[in-house]
């Protein structure tokens, strides 16, 4: 039955009336209820007998505000208190405004949420006593409601509270992955110790277990179960099997199975079965979206367990098993096609299938850190920072600071020290669990970054991975610089190159070549091989074409020195440079003189029309 009112409001003097009246602006479909004398209307009404008033409608409202005395509210509400899971919310303002406390359906009926509200409209001292809310830990009452998650318990779940707000030693198991607890992760307290899997649990070190998958979990530890929507349920039948006799067996095979049949999100079959009175009623009553698919669509899924007896009646090799798995996104099962027989001698298959989003598998992030200067990460680059589980950065070529965008929880490691298979160690571990993980490279991660071998590794292990470019030092160079490295009749190419040490070089791109072309050449990795690189550069260069050497260019002690190419050598010697240093030669540095035709008054294109020109008289 719908509530008749959301909000009552009830006030005993003229200041609570005016109290009353702003709170009622902020709540839609309010009644106010008042001794005062005021301009009565549908929505503010005289009070005459304030216990007639809650003996008849205390039920109906989903939030009650008393502004008064604090106990004028808890004598009028006493009598009329039934059970937390279904009593209204009860907040009670004092007639100034000044203390607004949560009294009743902190949780549950939202109180505590409605108050803190309140508080903020009067700027008024909020007054919660909830446990978990003092000590901002979870609601556990409050958690299946928030993320959409069925929820059991093994024992009372104000036992599993009381446990719980009394921080016992508490493990949070996490089988599945969403956005509920992505967000335990990482609001947990600090009793709390996360698993991913019940093997990995001694169940004897902890007082309260907190699982969130879809297995059914046996445990002398109180444990509170909590079932996202994360499975598909696959199935082919008999014609006309009967509703009952089929929901019977099939709920009692999940749970032989270890299965909640609260997890499940969705009855999956052929098309023919559209209309199958077993699936319809079952799906009703459990509130499973039921879903059918035509063969062909089927067909796409290579099943596990074909059968040509299927094959030869209906053309597809499969009905559970493809079926859930289409559904699910998934080529995989956690049940593989079983077949089941109820009492009156029809039979059934089903397959059970994870959501592909549910599965707890990791993710990378290659994340170009752009130059140095934290301000100069892509946006894209700040928000993965932001919420990555670890961030592997290479701290000889990327400033600690940009690690500094990191949550409290995340895993920070520098990578200069570790070789790869180290590196992979790490990697290997988080993403089994589920993470995200930030493999943070200087510059834009395409140019230099060293990433090749690793993606080849990531390709080997079917890892799910994925690249943020980043500025390059060479775009920073040229902000510095003030420079703009492609100007018209100038240069109009550039070169991003190094010198040849002890890496070779393809015998297409020796420096001297690509030097011909007199572009702006911008070199990296260079500066222990200057003297090669200056004498390459002169065969074509003139002796003073502007250069410009940049170590560490946009980091806090970058240093820039300019002149012509031939004091390249003397810069690099001189000042004992060995590393993070970019030479960029080339006439377009400095340059100011040239103007470009995109802006000529001659140069007309679709957003600049060319005018037609008028005779002056």
């Amino acid at each position: 039955m719908l509530k008749e009112e959301k909000v009552g409001i009830i006030a005993f003097t003229d200041s609570g009336l005016a109290i009353g009246k702003t709170i009622q602006q902020e709540f839609y479909r309010s009644k106010l209820y008042t001794t005062r004398e005021a301009e009565y209307s549908k929505d503010i009404i005289k009070l005459g007998s304030i216990d007639s008033l809650l003996q008849e409608k205390f039920q109906r409202f989903d939030v009650w505000v008393f502004v008064g005395a604090l106990g004028i509210c808890v004598r009028s509400i006493a009598p009329y208190i039934k059970n937390k899971t279904t009593d209204p919310a009860v907040i009670n303002i004092d007639e100034q405004g000044k203390f607004v406390q949560s009294v009743l359906s902190g949780h549950t009926g939202g109180a505590n949420e409605i108050t803190k509200k309140i508080s903020h409209i009067f700027q008024a001292q909020a007054v919660i006593t909830s446990s978990s809310d003092l000590q901002n830990i979870w609601a556990l009452d409050l958690l299946g409601a928030k993320f959409s998650w069925s929820v059991n318990a093994s024992v009372s779940l104000n036992k599993g509270i009381s446990l719980f707000v009394n921080n016992r030693p508490t493990a949070l198991i996490l089988k599945v992955k969403d956005a509920g607890t992505a967000w335990l992760e990482k609001s947990k307290p600090a009793f709390v110790d996360v698993y991913y899997n019940i093997s990995d649990v001694n169940s004897i070190d902890y007082e309260l277990l907190i699982y969130v998958g879809y297995e059914l979990i046996e445990s002398e530890t109180p444990i509170i179960s909590f079932y996202p929507k994360c499975l598909t349920l696959g199935s082919g039948c008999g014609k006309d099997i009967e509703p009952e006799l089929f929901e019977e067996m099939l709920l009692d095979k999940l749970t032989q199975e270890g299965i909640a049949h609260q997890s499940i999100a969705a009855l999956t079959s052929v098309a023919i079965k559209a209309e199958e009175k077993a699936y319809l009623s079952i799906s009703k009553k459990h509130r499973w979206n039921f879903i059918t698919y035509p063969v062909d669509e089927l067909n796409k899924i290579e099943v596990a367990n074909p059968s040509q007896v299927v094959l030869d009646k209906i053309g597809v090799q499969g009905v559970a098993e493809s079926s859930s798995a289409l559904a699910a996104n998934t080529n995989t099962w956690l049940i593989e096609k079983t077949k089941a027989e109820v009492l009156s001698g029809k039979k059934f298959t089903y397959a059970v299938s994870l959501i592909s989003s549910f599965e707890r598998k990791g993710q990378i992030a290659i994340v170009g850190a752009g130059p140095g200067a934290p301000e100069y990460i892509t946006l894209k680059g700040k928000e993965l920072l932001e919420t990555a589980d670890c961030i592997l950065y290479a701290g000889s070529l990327v400033p600690e600071e940009l690690t500094h965008f990191a949550h409290p929880a995340a895993l920070v490691r520098n990578s200069a020290s570790m070789n790869l298979e180290e590196q992979m160690a790490l990697i290997d571990e988080m993403y089994r669990q589920g993470k995200l993980i930030v493999r943070l490279h200087s510059g834009d991660p395409s140019i230099y970054g060293a990433i090749q071998e690793q993606m080849t590794i990531f390709d080997e292990k079917n890892y799910d991975y994925f690249i943020v470019p980043g500025i390059s030092s060479f775009q920073a160079a040229a902000a510095y610089l003030k420079s703009e490295f492609t100007i018209p009749e100038v240069a109009q190419t550039i070169i991003l190159t190094r010198g040849e040490g002890n890496t070779p070089m393809p015998e297409h791109e020796k420096l001297e070549d690509m030097a011909k072309l007199r572009a702006t050449m911008c070199i990296f990795l260079s500066a222990g091989i200057v003297k090669k690189v200056e004498g390459q550069l002169l065969q074509h260069y003139p002796a003073d074409t502007p250069l410009a050497v940049l170590y560490r260019v946009s980091w806090k002690d970058e240093k820039v020195w300019t002149g012509k190419l031939t004091d390249l050598s003397r810069i690099i010697k001189d000042n004992k440079l060995t590393r993070t240093v970019l030479i960029i030669v080339g006439e377009a540095v400095g340059a100011r003189k040239n103007r470009s035709w995109l802006y000529g008054d001659n140069w007309h294109h679709i957003f600049r029309k060319k005018e037609t020109a008028k005779a002056v008289k």
